[in-house]
């Protein structure tokens, strides 16, 4: 690998969609190697598709980058010294690239029409030795008659003239070693096409020689455009950087990642309640590792340790639930104030989803995994009531805190909150799990209905005070009065006022309930059960 010192490194997406998986790991890995390195992260917009690229694609994509915490030095937004940072924006450098190669010789044009080259293709690929490119039909048509022929209209574009006694064309792969590819297998490639765009290689290599970029750091999948790219380097005497291709990430079953695996873009996973700092830690593991066993890593030590060389040449497997459980860690590792500010968005929801539950107590079954939809938070009320929810956590805040800890050790994503917290807001309304009432509520031999009679009776007592040890112990004493186990005591209870037979501690959720509420709940399950 070359030196490191003043190490230059970019990113750089089409805006033709939503920032993917395996996108946001290329960028993690540029803009570590850039920080460990002390050097610069460039972020460049490749927007030369005019039917896909569109502000809101880029807009989406800044946006991923500033949620995984990946700030660039110089870019869109950021501005620098070798700007533009859109390829829309930079085509004088890519004419005076196309000048210089044809004052050298080293492109000329090309006539041949579409349907031309398709005939030469298809009657290549009918006979044994199959389509081996372009096979130079323009290459030394005489200058003269190619000007007159410029000149007077005629549609062309421009291609590289690689040189016939081209050596074969090698480089040392940061990740993959030593690569070889014969040059006699290359064509001429296109460097312009026939509107005057310029084609991806030609354009890259202009962008990355003329920002200075010194590592290029890129998926796999472009390591074939690699030897083409030398060859341009070489023709406008531009340094060659070094390459490090990166592996592909696979779904469980060693496939390419796709939609049919489930989430593929960044964005999906924020909405479904994943911490940054997490995706960046979990990606980043995805084909490296510090020491093959460090599992949590913090961005300042991915940032401090980052190196090509650690990097694994097979491909990775995206585990979600090893993301899950690595999410899970970084969550409980949130004090109550930084969790109240993160979980803020999924607290609203749940008290959005409470709104609409029905009044009194309705037995619903529960939705199979299939039928669970994940639902954006605030979509279903309009804007002023969701402002109003976000307005009630930070107003209630203290109170907020207090369900840190029914929740903190029972959360893998954010997005579980709505779910497993919607009971705190239900008012004197209960949604009762079916499953959980048949188990439990109408048990043979089960006394759930005098259960409820007993703890509704201390918890109506005004003497005892509302807190979680003082209701609790009262509860269990009558209960032992009675003959009645404590499971068999609180488990009625628990679904008679949470709806389900598992959720957060009990007492110390009727501890935050009104207690008006509370035998409201219960009132309104004996009625609906017995």
């Amino acid at each position: 690998m070359s030196d490191n010192k003043n190490v230059r490194v970019r990113f750089a997406p089409s805006p033709t969609g939503m920032l993917h998986i395996g996108g946001a790991r290329t960028a993690i890995y540029n803009w570590a190697f850039a920080r460990a390195c002390e050097g610069d992260f460039i972020l460049r917009i490749e927007d030369t598709d005019p039917e896909r690229s569109t502000e809101e694609n880029t807009q989406i994509i800044l946006r991923a980058m500033r949620w995984l915490g990946l700030d660039w030095d110089e870019g869109p937004e950021v501005g620098g010294a070798v700007g533009p940072y859109f390829q829309t924006e930079r085509t004088e450098s890519y004419a005076a690239a196309l000048e210089t190669l044809k004052e050298r010789g080293a492109a000329y044009p090309c006539f041949c029409t579409k349907e031309e080259l398709d005939a030469k293709r298809a009657k290549a690929e009918a006979q044994s030795g199959g389509y081996a490119g372009y096979d130079g039909t323009c290459r030394d048509i005489d200058a003269a008659e190619a000007q007159a022929r410029i000149k007077a209209g005629e549609m062309h574009v421009w291609r590289l003239r690689v040189p016939k006694d081209h050596p074969p064309i090698t480089f040392t792969d940061a990740v993959y070693g030593e690569m070889s590819f014969p040059a006699d297998v290359m064509d001429d490639l296109i460097l312009v096409r026939s509107d005057g765009t310029p084609t991806y290689n030609f354009a890259v290599v202009c962008d990355d020689a003329n920002m200075g970029i010194t590592h290029v750091i890129r998926g796999d999948d472009h390591l074939s455009n690699t030897p083409r790219q030398i060859l341009i380097y070489e023709a406008l005497g531009f340094d060659v950087p070094t390459f490090a291709h990166l592996p592909m990430i696979l779904g469980p079953d060693g496939k390419k990642l796709s939609k049919r695996h489930g989430a593929t873009n960044v964005e999906e996973y924020r909405d479904r309640g994943y911490l940054p700092e997490a995706m960046v830690n979990f990606l980043a593991l995805l084909g490296w590792s510090l020491d093959g066993e460090t599992t949590i890593i913090s961005e300042e030590e991915l940032c401090r340790t980052f190196s090509l060389e650690r990097i694994n040449k097979k491909d990775s497997v995206f585990d979600e639930e090893k993301l899950n459980w690595m999410n899970g860690v970084y969550i409980r590792s949130l004090d109550e104030d930084a969790w109240l500010v993160r979980a803020t968005p999924w607290l609203a929801e749940a008290h959005a989803r409470a709104l609409e539950a029905p009044l009194g107590a309705t037995i619903c079954p529960a939705p199979s995994e299939d039928e669970v939809a994940h639902r954006l938070c605030g979509e279903g009320v309009d804007e002023e009531e969701w402002q109003g929810l976000l307005a009630h956590v930070s107003d209630e805040a203290d109170w907020y805190r207090c369900v840190y800890p029914l929740i903190i050790e029972r959360l893998v994503r954010f997005d579980e909150i709505p779910d497993k917290l919607a009971y705190l807001f239900w008012k004197g309304n209960v949604v009762l799990d079916e499953k959980s009432v048949n188990k439990v509520l109408k048990k043979e031999g089960a006394r759930a209905d005098e259960a409820l009679a007993i703890c509704r009776e201390v918890l109506s007592d005004p003497k005892i005070a509302w807190e979680c040890e003082a209701l609790q112990e009262e509860c269990r004493a009558r209960g032992d009065a009675a003959e009645i186990k404590p499971r068999n005591l609180f488990q009625p209870l628990r679904v008679a006022v949470c709806g389900n037979m598992v959720s957060p501690p009990l007492f110390e959720s009727i501890e935050l309930l009104d207690r008006e509420d509370v035998l409201a709940r219960i009132d309104a399950t004996v009625k609906a059960v017995f």
